[in-house]
């Protein structure tokens, strides 16, 4: 298996885009890489994406992008995990280059979830969780991320201030991000007293509906120097999954999904959670944070609620989470988001984020996860001496 570099990204804003179409995002961000990494051709490309013929009616969507890149006939092929679709997409790409079947392979991700109503995004998010099980009786994304919430907080002691404290510095992180969709900061007490969602979320604690897409351009580690004089290198890559009815799970407080996909990325790296400098985690909601930062073994259990009040996740603490401001301030275009957070990495790596610059940062992660946990991949990144 040969080593793997990524050479170039590009990504669009995230937001209410409603000049753009979906086609229009992915020729963006995907243009953007391509121009990013300065290559004259693409041998293949995947697209993460989890739910286009719900929000826009569009299925089959490889081809249709390849065609408005400009890049058919080459092989297209769309990937969907729920909103984990990003990054099982680069994890395919990566292994198709790593393989020797092709040497430059375009990964992106794109999701257009403005265009419907609140109660169509609802629902078509809605079937990323188990439908005979849990949406027939009509929980949605809110209430099973609250029933993970009152879990923890039986099991851990875990408080609606530990909860709000994560939303509060991912958007004092996202204030730092141009690209991000509410580069806002709020208070603790804005954050506590915002509308109720579903008890104990409130509305501060969930991340929003977002139109976005994100791309990268991988290549074999040893040609990347042709491209980029910074190649960032994939070090490693897991994947797991778990049940998705959460009734189905031993511990619904504990995300085990991501605690064996990181086992098998920190093992193919080489490394373990301790090496880590900075890390993008799947925070769709505040409470996924505290409980994928735990299942990752970057805080111990004992510390995970309060990581983010003691400033140990916050740019300067000990392990930054979510310097890009997380899917809470960046926004959250489903099948994008995943590619997204590589971006962020591969930004920090190269010294390249500006104000949310992690000074010294050698070694990032990146967590992305589908439905309440049934799916979750982890990346590492490694940037080159």
């Amino acid at each position: 298996m040969r080593d793997v570099a990524i050479i170039g990204v590009g990504m669009t804003n995230c937001g209410e885009l409603w000049e753009q179409s979906l086609r229009d995002l992915f020729v963006e961000a995907a243009l953007g890489a391509i121009d990013d990494a300065g290559v004259d051709h693409i041998d293949s490309m995947y697209v993460g994406c989890m739910s286009s013929g719900l929000f826009v009616g569009q299925e089959h969507i490889g081809p249709l992008m390849a065609d408005y890149l400009g890049m058919g006939p080459v092989p297209a092929t769309r990937v969907e995990s729920a909103c984990a679709s990003g990054s099982v997409a680069l994890r395919t790409g990566m292994l198709e280059v790593a393989s020797g079947a092709n040497d430059i392979v375009l990964v992106g991700g794109v999701e257009k979830m403005t265009d419907v109503g609140g109660d169509e995004a609802t629902y078509a998010l809605a079937t990323a969780a188990d439908q005979e099980l849990e949406v027939y009786h009509g929980i949605t994304f809110p209430g099973l991320y609250a029933m993970i919430a009152r879990a923890h907080m039986e099991t851990y002691g875990t408080t609606l201030e530990d909860l709000s404290w994560v939303s509060v510095k991912n958007h004092r992180h996202g204030a730092l991000n141009p690209k991000a969709q509410f580069p806002h900061e709020f208070t603790l007490e804005q954050v506590m007293n915002s509308t109720p969602v579903a008890d104990p979320l409130r509305l501060l604690h969930c991340s929003p509906v977002s139109d976005g897409a994100a791309a990268v351009l991988l290549c074999p580690l040893d040609q990347a120097k042709k491209y980029t004089d910074q190649p960032i290198k994939i070090l490693g890559t897991g994947q797991a999954t778990s049940p998705m009815a959460l009734a189905d799970r031993k511990d619904p407080a504990f995300l085990d999904s991501v605690q064996l996909s990181a086992e098998r990325a920190y093992s193919m790296a080489d490394v373990g959670p301790g090496d880590i400098d900075v890390a993008e985690v799947h925070d769709c909601f505040a409470i996924s944070e505290i409980c994928c930062i735990e299942a990752l073994g970057l805080v111990e259990r004992s510390q995970a609620a309060g990581a983010a009040a003691s400033g140990l996740t916050a740019i300067g603490g000990r392990i930054p989470v979510n310097t890009s401001g997380g899917l809470k301030a960046k926004g959250h275009p489903v099948g994008a988001t995943g590619i997204a957070q590589i971006i962020e990495i591969f930004e920090q790596l190269r010294g390249e984020s500006d104000a949310r610059q992690v000074q010294g940062a050698r070694l990032g992660l990146a967590q992305n996860m589908g439905g309440s946990g049934a799916s979750s991949v982890v990346h590492i990144l490694e940037r080159i001496e």
